[in-house]
Order: C-alpha cells, then sequence, then structure tokens
C-alpha cells in the first residue's frame, strides 16, 4: 500500500514538472517582412524574406524546424524546409531569415518571364509550421500569410 502511495506522488511530481515547463502560450507568427524575389547566379528565381514571431511566454525556447509551402498565385512554387537551433528569447520578438528557391515550371514558365520583364505582381502565401522545443516537449506553431509581391 505505501508503495503504491509513493508510486502515485512520484507520477503526480513529475507530471507536474513536465508541464511547468511548456510553453503556456503557442509562439504568434505576426509577419514576414523584407519579402523579395531575387534570382541567383543561374537565373532561379529565389524568394527571401524575413519572417517576424512572437514569443508571449516567461521561458525561452528554441526553434528547430520552419516548413512552409510557398504558393505563387494559388500554385505550390517552393518550399521553405529549414533545420535549425535557434534560441527565441522570452516575451519578445524576434526575426528568422527564410529563402526559397521557385520552380518557373510550376508558376509556369511563359507567364515567369513575361512577369520577369515586365514587373508583374504575385499573391505569394506561405503555409506550414514552425516547430519550437522546450525541455523536449515538441510543440508546432501553425504559419499562413499573404501577400502581393512584385517581381524586380
Amino acid at each position: 500500500m505505501r508503495l503504491n502511495r509513493i508510486t502515485r506522488f512520484v507520477i503526480v511530481a513529475l507530471t507536474a514538472l513536465v508541464f511547468s515547463c511548456v510553453p503556456k502560450e503557442q509562439v504568434v507568427f505576426k509577419s514576414i517582412n523584407n519579402l523579395v524575389l531575387d534570382g541567383d547566379m543561374g537565373g532561379t528565381p529565389i524568394l527571401k524574406g524575413d519572417a517576424q514571431f512572437f514569443n508571449p511566454n516567461k521561458i525561452q525556447t528554441r526553434l528547430k524546424e520552419i516548413k512552409v509551402d510557398v504558393m505563387v498565385d494559388g500554385k505550390k512554387a517552393a518550399e521553405v524546409d529549414q533545420l535549425m537551433d535557434l534560441l527565441i528569447p522570452k516575451q519578445s520578438d524576434f526575426t528568422v531569415p527564410i529563402q526559397a528557391k521557385l520552380s518557373l515550371q510550376d508558376i509556369g514558365l511563359l507567364d515567369a518571364v513575361i512577369g520577369f520583364f515586365g514587373g508583374k505582381k504575385y499573391q505569394v502565401q506561405f503555409v506550414g509550421y514552425i516547430r519550437i522545443v522546450k525541455h523536449g516537449v515538441t510543440i508546432k506553431v501553425p504559419v499562413k500569410y499573404n501577400e502581393e509581391v512584385k517581381l524586380k
């Protein structure tokens, strides 16, 4: 009987310890700034930007992964799949640089070439998640953002 009480106490104490270390609120996705459609040396368009987040919690966490699909005019054109180990400060904004190579075949090669010379505007949507970790507990934070971008 006594062993049973001790076992229960240990289980309750461990559960309380684990849940006290978990962030109480989700990290908030705010926006993507400095969104630029650029080209690399081979002429492949690269979408670059700074993802802005806010950590409302009183504890620091670590950003481990960004997995976001980039949709251009409703078509999947690229994927941001970055692994990292970035310290997220408590109760503050933080910025994560992202970049993705766009696939001209998915956007439409002719449309992309005409848009490149004509400065066409594209509707760019980011849909996916970021993964944060604190004391081994993983939390996925959804990301959904739209912006109109002009090809330079």
